[in-house]
């Protein structure tokens, strides 16, 4: 087949590798149908060290099952499935409380190979989720957001607690900010401000929802969100994973809000004390999003056409594709490049 690796930093190349295979009875094979590159597959690409041998790369897909092992019974050969970044068993006691991404389960992990032709899927029951027959080609990008994206981005929200009336701020115009917009909108937000600098992207962050686009950043942005809400936002979604990211999230958010964040943090170390968080009562969680979780909630309204989280799809590629597809995104030609096989 063919597959992407990753040789080092700004080093990547497509090329012809061994099919995955069945290794175990809960395994299954899929022939995928539709792939991306993700924001987050920008930071190996920038400080990746050089490999001797190529690491795959890639972790949203959706596809049709080529081959079950024998203990899967939820999905057969020739279904449409969407799969999780992240692939668990979905029945342990973290799974059941809607935290598939502190599964339990030894084989638990994180898909890195998606960018290719096949897949080998470990604990298929609990990772692949069976798409309805006979969906609309037109709806495939949107239903891959499901894989990642478009769950990172309601994850955000969900764990901020947004709801009706409150004022969001959120941090970051990719495409996971941008569907953190689209999902504190669905969850009632009043106010969403968008805190991006990419015309093209805030553009959209408005069409999803955002009543405010702020393109200052560091101590002016602060400054002008303060002013914006009168002292702060009540919720903070942090949908950037860098340093400077969440000094600002820290900035505007209003004494007793919440910060979330999903951008996957690129530092170790943060400010929490006294003067930061502690003395204003602020709340800070978030994660890796267990999009498994929010499946059944968010599928209707995509396949209904109620909402488009494919619009952060802004260019479609071949896999031979897929190196320039990096380089667009990391020159901001591209918002999320959508692979299509």
């Amino acid at each position: 087949m063919r597959a992407t690796l990753m040789y080092g930093a700004g080093d990547v190349r497509v090329e012809t590798t061994t099919d995955p295979s069945i290794q175990k009875p809960a395994d299954a094979i899929v022939r995928i149908v539709r792939s991306c590159v993700c924001g987050s597959d920008l930071h190996p690409y920038h400080d990746l060290p050089e490999q001797e041998q190529g690491m795959p790369v890639g972790h949203e897909f959706l596809g049709v099952v080529e081959q079950a092992g024998t203990d899967v019974t939820t999905v057969k050969t020739g279904d449409l499935v969407v799969a999780s970044f992240s692939y668990q068993d979905n029945t342990c006691e973290f799974c059941r409380a809607g935290v598939q991404t502190a599964c339990a389960h030894p084989e638990f992990g994180f898909f890195s190979a998606a960018q290719a032709e096949l897949i080998r899927v470990p604990l298929a029951d609990g990772t692949l989720y069976k798409l309805p027959t006979g969906v609309d080609t037109a709806l495939l990008p949107s239903l891959l957001t499901l894989a990642d994206v478009y769950g990172t981005g309601y994850h955000a929200a969900k764990m901020a607690k947004v709801s009706a009336g409150d004022t969001v701020a959120v941090i970051g115009d990719g495409a996971v900010g941008l569907l953190a917009v689209l999902s504190a909108k669905q969850l009632g937000a009043e106010r969403i401000i968008l805190m991006g600098r990419h015309k093209v992207r805030t553009d959209l962050g408005v069409e999803f929802g955002a009543t405010d686009v702020v393109a200052e950043r560091g101590e002016e942005g602060i400054a002008k969100v303060v002013e914006l809400t009168a002292g702060g936002a009540h919720k903070v979604l942090e949908a950037v994973g860098h340093r400077p990211a969440y000094d600002q999230a820290v900035g505007i958010v209003r004494g007793g809000g919440v910060i979330s964040r999903v951008g996957v943090p690129q530092y170790e170390e943060a400010p929490v004390g006294f003067a930061s968080l502690f003395g204003r009562n602020i709340t800070l969680n978030g994660g890796p999003a267990p999009v498994r979780a929010y499946v059944d909630e968010l599928l209707p309204n995509v396949l209904d056409g109620t909402v488009n989280p494919g619009k952060v799809f802004d260019r479609t590629v071949t896999l031979d594709d897929v190196p320039a597809a990096y380089r667009a995104m990391d020159d901001r030609e591209v918002l999320k490049a959508l692979v299509q096989f």
